[in-house]
């Protein structure tokens, strides 16, 4: 085995072997041990190896330049697991992948962990010349990656080679200079009530160095009618990384006005979801507001999914969306509204919606309707 013959300190006889099989000071879900009568399925050599590095951790920091690939993900576990901060503050900074998927380890965000890889970033970011390993690009804070930590960790669990978490070992089609940014992929829900710690923390983090790191957001969820806090948030993300927004809110035509802007900075925005846009009776301005609303979609040439639910403004205004479409549609969903029979002959005569794979027009009133249309 290449890693005892690099350091002979690893060699281990099966008395030592034993012992850490069954050291119970890491936690149990770290020694996934299945022990009956006559069976004893014990750990691979590699996850021993790591288990018994981490016992000295000035031992395992100094030795990080040498050690092998396969050993960085099985003890960055070990260490974000038990916390041994000093070391993934060292191991950050010798990452040998192009993404660290820390959000597939994260169930529940701990603030100790996270500020230990933000400062092994820190580091990183202050010194001129990058260590000879590290290829870190991408923070990756979502939810994602397990399939990574199953690869390699030695999971015999099938993934399909399609998976799109499939380049995460290497990545290589990001050829990026050493000087770009460093790019921190989250997943952001903005609520009613505040941000939670864990993304305060974090955004406050992004600030500090504008410039060194990008906060990149590909699903956006609104679950908010604050515009001024949607406009704190956002004026931190990078909005061209946006490719899907929900807004599951209850908005009038003004507020859909003023959040319109920001919606044209998501230029690679490819799935659009609004649920309930009202029109006030005392709405001023009401056609100014849906052009400033649908003059958006000018800028949108990355979408292929809308979805609608009750937007009472586009009764005799569909057109004016419509004819703004950049790119066909694959799937277009209009509910539970009132629409004219001249939005349905739009709808039927618009060329960027003649390759839909799906149409709901379910809940639709139709006003002034004529049975000729059909």
């Amino acid at each position: 085995m290449a890693l005892c013959q690099q350091s002979p300190e690893w060699n281990l006889d099966k008395r030592r072997l034993f012992h850490c099989c069954w050291s119970s000071d890491l936690g149990p879900e770290l020694v996934p041990l299945k022990v009956s009568m006559s069976v004893w399925n014990p750990l691979r050599l590699l996850d021993l190896a790591a288990m018994d590095l981490l016992r000295d951790e000035a031992s395992a920091i100094s030795t990080l330049e040498y050690l092998p690939t396969e050993l960085f993900p099985p003890l960055f576990i070990l260490a974000f697991y038990g916390r041994h901060s000093e070391t993934l503050k060292a191991m950050v900074q010798a990452w040998p992948f192009v993404r660290l998927p820390l959000g597939g380890l994260m169930q529940v965000p701990h603030r100790g962990t996270l500020q230990a890889v933000l400062d092994g970033l820190d580091v990183l970011l202050a010194q001129k010349d990058r260590p000879r390993r590290c290829k870190l690009q991408v923070l990756d804070l979502r939810n994602t990656g397990q399939y990574f930590w199953r690869l390699w960790s030695g999971s015999n669990v099938h993934v399909s080679s399609s998976s799109s978490m499939a380049p995460v070992a290497e990545d290589s089609s990001r050829a990026k200079q050493p000087s770009a940014p460093l790019e921190v992929h989250v997943e952001l829900r903005l609520k009613e009530s505040s941000l939670d710690e864990f993304l305060i923390d974090l955004i406050r983090w992004v600030e500090q160095r504008k410039g060194s790191i990008h906060l990149c957001c590909k699903k956006l969820k609104i679950i908010t009618t604050s515009m001024e806090n949607i406009k704190e948030v956002l004026s931190r993300v990078q909005l061209d990384c946006i490719q899907e927004v929900q807004v599951n809110s209850t908005w009038h035509l003004s507020t859909l006005a003023m959040f319109a802007p920001l919606l044209g900075q998501m230029s690679n925005v490819q799935r659009l979801f609004l649920s309930h846009v009202y029109l006030s009776a005392f709405e001023e301005q009401e056609q100014q507001h849906i052009v400033q609303f649908t003059s958006q979609f000018l800028r949108l040439h990355h979408l292929r999914d809308l979805y609608m639910e009750s937007p009472s403004f586009l009764e005799g205004c569909l057109d004016q969306m419509l004819s703004c479409l950049k790119t066909p549609l694959d799937n277009l969903s209009i509910t539970n509204c009132l629409l004219t029979e001249s939005d349905l002959t739009h709808l039927s005569q618009c060329p960027n919606i003649s390759q839909l794979k799906a149409l709901d027009l379910s809940g639709v009133t139709l006003t002034n309707f004529s049975p000729e249309l059909l």
